[in-house]
């Protein structure tokens, strides 16, 4: 299927076999466990059918040492407030704390601190998913500020428009599309 051929495409195209891994662990967040764990188990298949076949995929460095589960908290406050630029605060995370908790402690914490994916690769994955899927329109946005804050341009953004069209992703397209737009007129 589609995930077959793109994680096959990935890898020829140099991807590590980590770089996949991780990409697919840092997409949990947004497609949720049961996704990602097909993911992952599709990635497996994929390593190993290429290995049959001969190729020698780069496995690809691990994360670094992780800070300890009471520091985490604070680790991914700084790292929320550097990728989203101020601090994140509203009427959401006063009505439902443990959310704000969740995203601060484990997404920006657990997850991004995970150094063997850098940020900018990491919204590049994020941005890629969010523009596939339905209802999320506000998160796209925020998270094509976030990679603008992490040193990628609208204009390197704007080509994975081509690229979705290519592997006839048009609804990804015209969501990436459209939000592209929202956040070049803000």
């Amino acid at each position: 299927g589609g995930l077959h051929s793109s994680l096959e495409e990935g890898l020829d195209a140099g991807l590590t076999v980590s770089d996949c891994r991780e990409v697919l662990v840092q997409l949990y967040a947004y497609a949720g466990f049961p996704r990602s764990l097909n993911a992952q188990g599709e990635l497996m298949k994929v390593v190993e059918s290429r290995k049959q076949r001969g190729k020698k995929d780069v496995q690809g460095s691990q994360p670094g040492p992780m800070p300890s589960p009471e520091e985490m908290l604070a680790t991914g406050t700084r790292n929320q407030t550097t990728l989203v630029g101020q601090p994140v605060k509203g009427p959401l995370f006063e009505f439902a704390p443990a959310i704000d908790q969740y995203l601060k402690a484990h997404l920006f914490g657990d997850i991004f601190v995970r150094d063997n994916l850098n940020w900018k690769t990491r919204e590049l994955a994020t941005v890629g998913a969010l523009s596939a899927m339905s209802g999320v329109e506000s998160q796209l946005k925020s998270h094509l500020a976030v990679s603008r804050n992490v040193g990628l341009s609208t204009e390197q953004l704007a080509e994975l428009v081509p690229f979705f069209l290519s592997h006839h992703q048009d609804k990804a397209a015209e969501q990436l599309q459209s939000a592209l737009k929202v956040l070049t007129q803000d």
